[in-house]
C-alpha cells in the first residue's frame, strides 16, 4: 500500500485533521515558504500529533546544526532535503545522528535530470518533484524505470490524479500539499476525498 504524505502543516487545526484521517507522513517547512513554521510552533504542532504519524522536517540548504537539533529534540523524524546538498552533507547527518536520521533527498524533475546517479545515493528515499513547491506536475515521462530508489511522487498532485500516478509508478509515497488546500489552507474535506480514493 502506498505511503502518503501532507506537507506543510502549519495550524493546530491541520494537526486535527491529520489526526482524523492518519496519513502515514507529515511536513513541517522550515524554509522560506508561505508554510514556513519557526521552531517552537513546530514543536508544539509535534506534541499534539498522533505518535502514528511521522514528522519529515522540510529543509533548504539549512546548517547541519539546524537539521540534528530538531531531531534530537523529537521535533522531526525524518529530514527533506531540496537544496544543493552534498552526498558528504547526507553521510554526515547521518553520522551526527548515529544513522537514526532517515533523509528524504528532492530531486527537481527536468529534462536534463539524471535520475540513475541517485541510485547510490545514501539517502534513504528519493523524492521527485517539479520544484521546490511549485504545486504543478512534472511530466511523468522522466521517471526512469531503472530507478532502484524507493521515492516519494510530488507536484501538483490531488485526488483527481493521484490515483493514476500511483498505478503507473507505484511509488513509495505520495506527497502532497496545495492540492488538499482551499485559500491556502489545508482543507478537510479534500483530504478526506485524498484519504477515501487511495484507501
Amino acid at each position: 500500500m502506498v505511503k502518503i504524505k501532507i506537507c506543510g502543516i502549519k495550524r493546530m487545526e491541520d494537526i486535527r485533521i491529520v489526526n482524523k484521517y492518519k496519513p502515514d507522513y507529515v511536513g513541517f517547512v522550515f524554509a522560506d515558504s508561505k508554510r514556513k513554521v519557526s521552531h517552537n510552533h513546530a514543536r508544539q504542532l509535534k506534541q499534539n500529533l498522533n505518535s502514528d504519524i511521522i514528522s519529515v522536517g522540510v529543509f533548504v540548504d539549512a546548517t547541519q546544526n539546524e537539521i540534528v537539533k530538531l531531531f534530537a529534540e523529537g521535533i522531526i523524524d525524518i529530514a527533506q532535503l531540496h537544496g544543493n546538498e552534498s552526498e558528504e552533507d547526507i553521510i554526515s547527518l547521518k553520522r551526527q545522528t548515529d544513522g537514526e536520521l532517515k533523509i528524504i533527498k528532492a530531486v527537481e524533475m527536468s529534462q536534463n535530470t539524471d535520475l540513475l546517479k541517485y541510485n547510490d545515493s545514501k539517502a534513504d528515499y528519493l523524492l521527485l518533484d517539479s520544484g521546490k513547491g511549485s504545486g504543478k506536475t512534472f511530466d511523468w515521462r522522466l521517471i526512469n524505470s531503472n530507478l532502484k530508489k524507493e521515492f516519494f511522487l510530488a507536484g501538483g498532485l490531488n485526488s483527481s490524479n493521484v490515483c493514476e500516478a500511483i498505478s503507473r509508478f507505484n511509488p513509495y509515497a505520495v506527497d502532497l500539499s496545495s492540492g488538499l488546500e482551499t485559500d491556502r489552507f489545508k482543507d478537510e474535506n479534500k483530504i478526506k476525498e485524498l484519504m477515501e480514493v487511495i484507501n
